[in-house]
C-alpha cells in the first residue's frame, strides 16, 4: 500500500514475530505515562493481542502499525484509537522506542503517512492527539505538521505523585 510508504520510513501491520518488540515497548516504564499504562503486560496477553491484530478498525475502533526504517529495522509503533466513523475522527499515538532513533525524521514521516492514510483511505475529517504540557518534543513534532493547539486539560493526568496538564491538538482535513 503506497499510502503507508515514505522516503525513509514505512508503516506495516503487526506480525506474530513482533511479540518481543511489543513486549519490550509495552513493558518499558519510561513509556507508561504517555500510554496510561499502570501494570506490565505478559507475553501471553500480548500474543493474544497479536492474534487479533488483524481485526478491522471499524470493528475494534483502533489500529496499531509498526514504524519501520527502509532497512526493515523496527523503530516504534503508531496507534489510531477511539476511531469514530460517525464523527469522522480518530486519536493518534506514536512512540519511537530508542532515543538514538529520535530526531531523525522517522516520527515526522510516520505521522505524515498515518494522516494521509486517515484522510485518503478512511475518509476522516480530523485526527487529534493529546500531549503532556511537559512534552515539548512531541508538541514541536505535531505543530510542525500543522496540528493546531485547541485546548488545555488542567490536572488531567497524575504521574509521579503530581497532576499534569494535557494539551489537545487537532488536524482538520481541508481537502
Amino acid at each position: 500500500m503506497l499510502t503507508l510508504h515514505g522516503k525513509k520510513t514505512y508503516l506495516r501491520a503487526l506480525e506474530p514475530e513482533d511479540l518481543d518488540v511489543l513486549y519490550a515497548i509495552e513493558n518499558n516504564e519510561e513509556f507508561w505515562e504517555i500510554s496510561s499504562t499502570q501494570t506490565p503486560f505478559s507475553k501471553a496477553l500480548l500474543k493474544r493481542y497479536l492474534e487479533n491484530a488483524h481485526r478491522d478498525i471499524y470493528e475494534v475502533k483502533q489500529l496499531r502499525l509498526v514504524i519501520c526504517a527502509k532497512d526493515d529495522r523496527i523503530l516504534g509503533l503508531i496507534d489510531l484509537f477511539d476511531f469514530d466513523p460517525a464523527h469522522q475522527r480518530v486519536g493518534i499515538g506514536i512512540i519511537i522506542a530508542k532515543k538514538e532513533d529520535r530526531g531523525k525524521g522517522h516520527g515526522k514521516e510516520a505521522l505524515e503517512l498515518i494522516c494521509k492514510y486517515c484522510f485518503a483511505r478512511l475518509g476522516l475529517h480530523q485526527v487529534y492527539v493529546n500531549i503532556s504540557e511537559e512534552n515539548k518534543e512531541s508538541q514541536a513534532l505535531f505543530e510542525g505538521l500543522k496540528f493546531q493547539k485547541v485546548g488545555l486539560k488542567k490536572d488531567w493526568n497524575r504521574a509521579g505523585g503530581k497532576y499534569k496538564n494535557e494539551i489537545l491538538y487537532q488536524l482538520i482535513n481541508v481537502h
